[in-house]
């Protein structure tokens, strides 16, 4: 009994600093067999060193780790995956030459008829319909993370890490994902779950680790824990909201910043959507639905085939993204590692290469670009040593933070936020809901564009649906709800159509 007892995962006295910072301060943590444990936690609190030491990523400065009774060697990822002990990134690591196939059965010994068969069966329990054949790079940020799931699956692990593994997963993936879960854990697989999404931790752990600044400070059961308890332990303290420098309410009627007239691309067609100033627009639906797509495109960095972009009365349709920004128009990528962050440059670079750009001067002010970065990493809360930390360095969390400032450091007259909350946790994703408050006073328009429907409720003055690459549904304030959102995305008719 003592030996069935005995934790799958057992971490004791975990230490691990890099340089003079440490991460890592002595972490006791225990897994069970059967266990879907929430490791819940701000940026920066730890979260990802503690994971990439137990995979053995990184090797830790002391301690001892154990999985089903056996010692775990240090900063040895072969030893940790035949031990079974698996990833689920947050922000998947595929081939991007190789067919989705390849990329999850690459490293399994075994027939290759069989493992087929194997990965048909997985992914019919899962409901997911994926062409094995694709190649990587076509995949979108989704398919890429189910890949991940798959790899870890087909490999029968017994301890399981899944880094906010819902992400950018469709309503339907997210169910499947959570019955796959449940699957494991009745076949006494252990599971560490991550994510900063509180309402998942309630629906699918049995237990919580709450971790900060690199020690673990509460852990229990579930059923112990409340939303609010949570919530107030995450939070940083004194947080100050955003303040916008001569912000004023706008009154009376709002007027149109952008107008899209018939506007068809790849991924879209026959748009048709007006954006007022000092209003939230929130845009949803399921992967796939065109959303980024056509974002992308009002932006200038995809081509718009047909119909007219219209910002403040001036037609911008085609214009690169150089001269959308210059219009007053910015936008926040929905992937931020292909597309948002200069990685190996520094903190300050990567807040004010929007702003600097464009200018013809071949100097470039280096107190009005420091004054600019520690604006944002003060306001955001953005946890680096200084502002010539390596972008790279940071937290997920943290580089979004500093790409949302980028985004903001521009005035814009216009902002498109894809899924900007994405990896963020409970406390930055508070600050960012402000910073989008005080900037709707400013007659900002800001079209948020998001899968997270209870942040699309919450933040939203309007919503439109996209179904297919078209427009389905729009919704005012007070029709605004999770189910009416959920059907129309889904292209279920409740209610008139608008």
């Amino acid at each position: 009994m003592k030996e069935q007892a005995a934790p799958m995962l057992s971490v004791r006295k975990l230490y691990k600093s890099f340089g003079a910072n440490a991460v890592l301060k002595g972490i006791d943590l225990d897994v069970h067999a059967g266990d879907v444990l929430a490791l819940i936690g701000g940026n920066g609190a730890g979260k990802s060193t503690l994971v990439k030491t137990i995979i053995g990523i990184k090797k830790a400065d002391s301690g001892s780790i154990f999985v089903n009774g056996k010692l775990l060697p240090f900063g040895n990822p072969a030893a940790s995956l035949n031990q079974g002990v698996y990833l689920v990134p947050q922000e998947p690591m595929l081939f991007p030459n190789m067919t989705l196939e390849e990329n999850v059965v690459m490293g399994i010994l075994g027939n290759k008829g069989e493992l087929h068969a194997r990965l048909e069966a997985i992914t019919n329990q899962l409901g997911w319909k994926l062409d094995f054949g694709r190649i990587a790079r076509t995949l979108s940020i989704a398919e890429q993370q189910l890949v991940e799931i798959l790899r870890g699956l087909m490999r029968s692990a017994s301890v399981m890490f899944f880094d906010e593994p819902t992400s950018s997963l469709t309503f339907d993936e997210v169910n499947s994902l959570f019955k796959i879960i449940k699957e494991l854990r009745r076949k006494n697989v252990s599971v560490i779950y991550i994510t900063h999404r509180l309402n998942e931790v309630f629906a699918i752990a049995n237990r919580i680790a709450l971790l900060i600044d690199g020690t673990v400070t509460m852990s229990g059961k579930t059923d112990d824990f409340t939303h609010d308890m949570l919530l107030k332990r995450l939070a940083p303290e004194n947080l100050s909201k955003f303040h916008v420098k001569d912000a004023v309410e706008t009154h009376g009627e709002k007027k149109v910043v952008l107008s899209l007239k018939n506007v068809s691309g790849y991924g879209f067609a026959d748009i048709n959507l007006d954006v007022y100033s000092g209003e939230v627009l929130g845009m949803t639906g399921v992967v796939g639905a065109g959303k980024t797509e056509l974002a992308t495109a009002i932006f200038g960095r995809d081509k718009v085939l047909c119909g007219s972009v219209i910002l403040n009365g001036k037609d911008i349709t085609g214009c690169g993204t150089k001269r959308a920004i210059a219009n007053g128009i910015n936008y926040l990528p929905e992937d931020r590692f292909l597309n948002g962050i200069f990685k190996l440059t520094t903190v300050r670079n990567n807040i004010t290469s929007a702003t600097f750009g464009g200018h013809k001067n071949i100097f470039i002010n280096i107190a009005k670009e420091k004054h600019l970065a520690k604006t944002y990493i003060d306001e955001f809360h953005i946890k680096v040593s200084d502002d010539t930390q390596q972008m790279g360095s940071l937290s997920g969390g943290n580089q979004q933070k500093v790409i949302v400032g980028r985004c903001f450091s521009t005035q814009p007259k216009l902002v498109i936020l894809d899924e900007p909350t994405r990896g963020v946790d409970a406390g930055a994703r508070n600050d960012v809901y402000e910073i989008i408050k005080d900037l709707k006073k400013t007659g900002i328009a800001i079209l948020l564009i998001s899968s997270d429907m209870e942040e699309i409720v919450a933040m939203s003055d309007r919503v439109v649906t996209m179904y297919c690459g078209r427009i389905n549904r729009e919704f005012t304030k007070d029709e605004i709800t999770e189910d009416a959102l959920m059907a129309a995305s889904f292209g279920v008719e409740k209610g008139q159509a608008k």
